[in-house]
């Protein structure tokens, strides 16, 4: 069965004065109809570069340098920017970090959700208000109607992520990919805004790339996370395997320093250091300086992405040992 999305060897980078930044390393993964996958890592690790990507968004001087971007069989990485609309935001919708930045404060929330269906779909005004309000019941929207004529600042966050959801599911898309979609909502609301998420998910059959930095949530949501460490993918598995039995030195310390993983009254564990210049790379394994494990060979050879005993892909010289 073809996959509805099968990222192969992706590279982005950006042309600074510097010299050109790399902040996606080929990157490899693929995601079928229905399936929900998590990109995982630190801030500066490549996944919303991934994301955006994905949906042809890199503003320059960014640039997909190398790789293809295979969507229902088509390389959305060569597609000219006509065809490229009619896709994005269409058949593949993002969800993205803050609602109040994504939302236009001075246009009604009916506004802006009938505009986004006019201009995907051929229906009259009346019918794009109508799906408009479906899509707001579906994400539990009070008084629907009533919200169409009210502007962002009148919702609370949790609600304005919802709409932003709402927003998402108007031209019922295949692929939605959410970046740190509870970013900035108190932990209550997080819950909800994932349990909508799974919900949507398992009951339209739609794809997720769901990008965050927090473990704890992805395991929850996803059926399979890839792990990112200074622009490339340094582990990949199922959601179960990785988390309970990390290959990944990297991977372990992010689940190390989850709260809920040592006791009452312990301190909170921490990976040491910093990830590196994605301007001035390391040679070797862009994880040795802050890896416990780390050999000459971690600070000479790159390591590929290889299955390990437990069957997930690995890019470590040590990852049984881990």
């Amino acid at each position: 069965m073809q996959p509805l999305l099968d990222v192969k060897n992706l590279s982005v980078e950006f042309a600074l004065r510097q010299g050109p930044l790399e902040a996606v390393r080929n990157v490899s993964f693929s995601l079928n109809k229905g399936e929900r996958l998590g990109l995982v890592g630190e801030s500066g690790a490549g996944k919303s570069v991934t994301g955006f990507s994905i949906i042809n968004l890199i503003s320059k001087p960014g640039y997909i340098s190398k790789g293809s971007i295979l969507f229902d069989g088509q390389d959305l990485a060569k597609l000219p920017f006509e065809k490229m609309r009619g896709i994005r935001g269409n058949r593949i919708s993002m969800i993205f970090q803050d609602p109040m930045m994504t939302l236009n404060p001075v246009l009604t929330v009916g506004t802006q959700m009938i505009e986004t269906v006019l201009a995907h779909m051929n229906v009259t005004r009346k019918e794009a208000e109508e799906i408009a309000l479906e899509k707001l019941r579906k994400v539990y929207i009070p008084s629907p109607r009533k919200r169409l004529a009210q502007y962002p600042h009148e919702f609370s966050g949790g609600m304005r992520q919802r709409i932003v959801i709402a927003i998402s599911l108007l031209t019922e898309p295949a692929l939605i990919i959410a970046d740190e979609p509870t970013t900035a909502l108190d932990v209550t609301i997080q819950a909800e805004i994932m349990d909508l998420l799974l919900e949507l998910c398992e009951s339209d059959d739609m794809g997720l790339i769901l990008i965050t930095h927090d473990l704890a949530v992805v395991s929850e949501v996803t059926q399979r996370i890839a792990v990112m460490y200074a622009g490339g993918i340094v582990e990949t598995g199922s959601t179960q395997q990785v988390t309970t039995n990390p290959g990944h030195p990297y991977t372990k310390g992010l689940i190390a320093a989850l709260p809920q993983s040592g006791g009452a009254g312990d301190r909170l564990t921490q990976i040491p250091g910093a990830m590196p210049s994605l301007l001035n790379m390391p040679p070797g394994c862009p994880f040795h300086a802050r890896c416990e494990i780390c050999t000459d060979i971690c600070k000479q050879d790159i390591p590929e992405l290889k299955e390990n005993k437990s069957g997930i892909l690995v890019a470590c010289h040590h990852a049984d040992k881990v």
